[in-house]
């Protein structure tokens, strides 16, 4: 039987994955800068294996962040209650891991880019009538 993952694990790697891909790195220009494969970096992403502090030091070094970063919004350590400050860890897990996916940066990326507040607002609406449909409809 496989053991899963750690929660902590598989916080820093879709933290590695998100900035990896925000820099437009492949995993194997990042495993060349580590000296690892790219299966490696694909383990890491998923916390399949868990990252050791002086890889860490690496990893944040080549993809320019502090390695603090990595542990932003990670989940309370071995608690499944949210305890002092990790309140919203569960409700906002699912934005981490959707701006952990190609889809979610590449939407970040362009709406960020849209400067008009007026036009920002009527993406928005767009989208949540888009959404609104698609739970009506079942899908």
């Amino acid at each position: 039987m496989k053991k899963a993952p750690d929660p902590i694990d598989r916080h820093v790697g879709s933290r590695v994955r998100m900035q990896r891909i925000l820099l437009k790195m492949s995993q194997e220009k990042l495993g060349e800068a580590l000296g690892i494969t790219f299966q490696q970096v694909q383990k890491y992403e998923k916390g399949a294996n868990r990252i050791g502090a002086s890889r860490l030091q690496q990893i944040s070094k080549t993809l320019k962040v502090p390695p603090s970063f990595f542990f932003e919004g990670a989940p309370a350590g071995g608690s499944t209650a949210p305890t002092d400050g990790f309140a919203e860890e569960s409700s906002s897990q699912y934005v981490v891991d959707f701006l952990s996916t190609a889809e979610g940066l590449h939407l970040n990326r362009a709406f960020a880019r849209i400067r008009d507040p007026k036009v920002r607002k009527r993406v928005l609406d767009l989208v949540t009538a888009l959404a609104e449909l698609s739970e009506h409809a079942g899908q």
